[in-house]
């Protein structure tokens, strides 16, 4: 009977260190934000123009940092910073060097999937 208690406090013990802590949603946005700058070989298109994976992180940082208090949670982010120019209303583009295009709103959601299910 100790034997088996043993082995269950061991189980129990190493499940609890394989869950990591729930990030906060600000860590969601700025993990978001960096899973933007991190692809390498793609194009984001904004208002018809190209940019690299660096610019296209900064202007998501912008966005953020100029949505202030309207942005509190990841779901706001991509929402309102991270889908379409507030300028035109026209989506966000990413298109891979596979060629594959996709909106960042569809990249952003994926991520934020992945993110919430670790």
């Amino acid at each position: 009977m100790k034997a088996l208690a043993l082995a269950l406090a061991f189980v129990a013990a190493t499940a609890a260190r394989a869950q990591s802590p729930a990030l906060s949603e600000d860590q969601k946005i700025d993990a978001l934000i960096q899973s933007v700058a991190d692809l390498r070989g793609a194009v984001f298109i904004r208002n018809g123009s190209e940019y690299d994976a660096k610019a296209a992180a900064d202007h998501l940082r912008m966005k953020r940092e100029k949505a202030g208090k309207r942005v509190k949670t990841a779901d706001e982010f991509i929402r309102l910073c991270g889908s379409e120019s507030l300028m035109s209303g026209k989506p966000y583009q990413i298109r891979y060097a596979d060629g594959r295009i996709e909106t960042s709103e569809v990249f952003l959601r994926a991520r934020l999937a992945e993110l919430e299910h670790r």
